[in-house]
């Protein structure tokens, strides 16, 4: 062959022989092929703070799959000797064995790799109270769900629950969703109704949804696994928000009207609680229901017109009255509407404010 064309010969084979791979290389994992799923869920990443979401680990413990790891917000000071305090998630894994990681930020990049060491299938989230980064949530390699009480896209947000009482829903329920980075904004993977009952508090409702949520749950990660789970957008056009409840949003508002006022004592049920002054004092209204008057009765909003059926009728906005049933002075216990007006020696014409 003569010179030139021995050259480039060579140089072809050059170009076609593959590089020979280190020992690193080779042994290195591959990665899945994208949409390449394992066939069981095994390692699962568990995320909640309150004792709402006690009842979904409680729920996973019973079908086998207790969370390879727990991670929970910081102990907080809390009591008259302001002693940390776990939050109820984190004591629930600690009193188990179970590992618990209470980061302050979940953007921690050592927190984040630890996450990726553990391998998780699947990140489970309930009422965990931080919005995740694009980092974490592609951590697990199914993702993470979220369970979220309310049907969305009503009510995103931190106190779902306390909103939907307050607008005075007759249904509500729960959501399990995809987490995203917007705020409650993922496909929804599975959902429940249920019909909130007459006199139902943010505390009863809570707990009642915490169970429901917690089957749900359980049930959807088997679907996961089976591959049997259809998956729906949000329609975000219907989207509502829940804001943080503050203390100061249990002050009563006597402009607003009786059914206003009772829903707000529903979901306020059993904090902030509904604070009214009297004589200069707080005074919480415990339990309280509109109820009907003989005629329009007329004054300023706030004025105690008199004590009607055992309660203690109050004059609110758009002329409807409050039957205030339960009261509560700070540091005293709780006592009937009728033995308020006896102990307070209370006059038609007075004024709650």
């Amino acid at each position: 062959m003569p010179a030139g064309k021995k050259a480039s010969a060579e140089k072809a084979s050059a170009k076609k022989a593959p590089a020979e791979k280190t020992s690193d290389e080779k042994s290195a994992k591959k990665p899945p092929a994208k949409g390449a799923r394992k066939r069981k869920i095994g390692t699962i990443v568990f995320f909640g703070t309150p004792e709402f979401a006690v009842p979904t680990l409680d729920a996973l413990e019973a079908a086998g799959r207790t969370p390879a790891l727990v991670v929970s917000r910081p102990a907080k000071s809390a009591g008259r000797g302001k002693k940390a305090q776990d939050p109820p998630v984190a004591a629930w894994a600690k009193e188990r064995g179970i590992d618990v990681v209470q980061p302050d930020s979940v953007r921690d990049e050592a927190f984040l790799d630890r996450l990726r060491g553990l391998d998780p299938d699947l990140g489970v989230v309930v009422a965990f109270g931080r919005i995740f980064p694009p980092e974490l949530l592609e951590i697990p390699e199914r993702g993470l769900i979220n369970v979220h009480a309310s049907l969305l896209p009503k009510y995103r947000g931190a106190s779902p629950i306390q909103a939907a009482l307050a607008a005075g829903e007759k249904k509500t329920g729960v959501t399990i969703m995809r987490v995203e980075e917007e705020l409650d904004a993922g496909p929804i993977v599975a959902q429940e109704e249920v019909r909130v009952r007459l006199h139902e508090t943010a505390g009863e409702l809570s707990e009642r949804l915490a169970g429901i949520g917690a089957e749900l749950l359980v049930d959807t990660v088997e679907k996961l696994e089976a591959g049997k789970v259809k998956e729906r957008k949000q329609r975000d056009e219907s989207a509502s928000y829940s804001s943080i409840v503050e203390k100061d949003h249990g002050r009563v508002n006597w402009a607003l009207e009786a059914e206003e006022l009772y829903n707000l004592i529903r979901a306020y049920d059993p904090w902030p609680g509904m604070t009214a002054t009297f004589r200069g004092s707080p005074l919480k209204l415990v339990w309280a229901v509109p109820m009907t008057w003989e005629r329009a009765p007329m004054g300023e909003t706030g004025t105690y017109l008199g004590l009607r059926q055992g309660r203690l009728a109050v004059l609110a906005g758009g002329s409807t009255i409050l039957g205030v049933e339960e009261l509560q002075r700070p540091g005293k216990g709780v006592v009937r509407a009728s033995d308020f007006v006896n102990g307070e020696r209370l006059r038609v014409g007075e004024r709650f404010a």
